[in-house]
């Protein structure tokens, strides 16, 4: 008998235990990578017309607007075809002339995914012309690909999508700016979602001084739309309820099929072992994660690993049922008040949308 079942002091009630996220170690080939860059599940179904504006905050309306209609202009030929002009004889593609793509500034909460989702899904071509994927696993899949294949795979896209994008550290600004100007001289329609506007990438997390011509060469590849409104995760909607006891989650992880049952310490050491591209692959077939002896988390580099797998729960619509302390004080006060504050912020309140979700996991 397992030592979560004997702290129950009863017979399981699943015929079989729970999963465990520290028991995996998924290899994800770079082919997966590409094929997968579509809308998460949780947006297959999003489109312009589903997207609710806030009637107080017209900016979003606007935003509609602008986005229906980008999308509407992306119906042409590709344009590293398409845009080619006669001199002496040659043919030559021709840049297109000022931004390339949009760009989606706005607080937490306010659907800019959905919106970006919906533009992949409105935008008139096939599937496998458009890629839609975080900062994250863009950066991934190049260190997957190489820079060069990289290239010549997304150049025949239409469009892509870029979900919060955010940089870290200067290796990934100069990356990322040589990476996008390559797309875009061949015709790849852009567009992101961040909490940062284009200018002010970078600021708070390393001397972005040293690297503003990086900075201001990625901000001219955009329009800013800036969306104003309130979380949306909770207009209406009551607390994140307080965190289970932890014979209650264990209980509730053996009742649930397909559930995996970690203690949280564990899975944060898990984690270091485990390329962050790889936490999609990681939660594959689990309907439901449920953590024991939840504790703040003691340093940064573990902080910035849970953030992307909150970001990978949160987009497969994983509940997450955890005992220990509540989500918002996962991350210390130095950490809330840093560089990373708005992803660490994020991550709270993707968890305490899934920890809502999870509350019909316990019976009452």
């Amino acid at each position: 008998m397992s030592s979560s079942t004997a702290a129950l002091g009863q017979t399981p009630i699943a015929e079989a235990a729970p999963l465990s996220l520290c028991a995996r170690e998924p290899h994800v080939p770079a082919d997966r990578l590409v094929a997968e860059m579509v809308p998460p599940p949780r947006f297959d179904s999003v489109r312009f017309a589903t997207y609710i504006p806030d009637p107080n905050q017209p900016s979003q309306t606007e935003a509609v607007s602008v986005l229906s209609g980008f999308a509407a202009g992306l119906g042409g030929a590709h344009a590293s075809g398409a845009a080619k002009k006669r001199w002496f004889g040659r043919s030559k593609p021709v840049a297109p002339a000022g931004p390339r793509g949009v760009y989606l500034d706005g607080g937490y909460g306010v659907g800019k995914t959905h919106l970006l989702a919906s533009l992949w899904h409105a935008t008139p071509a096939a599937p496998e012309k458009k890629a839609f994927g975080t900062f994250v696993e863009l950066t991934n899949l190049v260190g997957a690909l190489g820079f060069q294949q990289t290239v010549r795979t997304l150049g025949e896209h239409r469009l892509l999508c870029i979900d919060e994008f955010e940089l870290d550290d200067p290796g990934d600004t100069v990356l990322v700016s040589s990476l996008l100007a390559r797309l875009v001289d061949q015709g790849v329609a852009l567009a992101a979602t961040s909490n940062t506007l284009p200018g002010k990438l970078g600021e708070g997390r390393f001397a972005s001084v040293d690297f503003l011509r990086e900075i201001q060469g990625l901000s001219a590849h955009f329009k800013a739309l800036r969306i104003d409104g309130d979380d949306y995760r909770h207009r209406g909607l009551p607390e994140a309820p307080a965190p289970y006891s932890d014979e209650q989650v264990t209980k509730a992880a053996y009742a649930t099929d397909r559930a995996a049952l970690d203690d949280f310490p564990h899975l944060l050491a898990h984690l270091a072992k485990v390329h962050p591209s790889r936490y999609g692959a990681l939660t594959d077939g689990v309907a439901a994660v449920c953590l024991t002896d939840v504790t703040p988390v003691p340093d940064q580099s573990t902080a910035l690993r849970l953030v992307v797998l909150a970001d990978r729960l949160y987009d497969r619509e994983v509940p997450v049922l955890a005992s220990g302390v509540p989500f918002d004080r996962l991350f210390s006060e130095d950490m809330l008040n840093g560089g990373y504050r708005k992803k660490y912020f994020r991550a709270i309140s993707r968890l305490t949308a899934l920890a809502r979700d999870a509350k019909g996991l316990v019976g009452e």
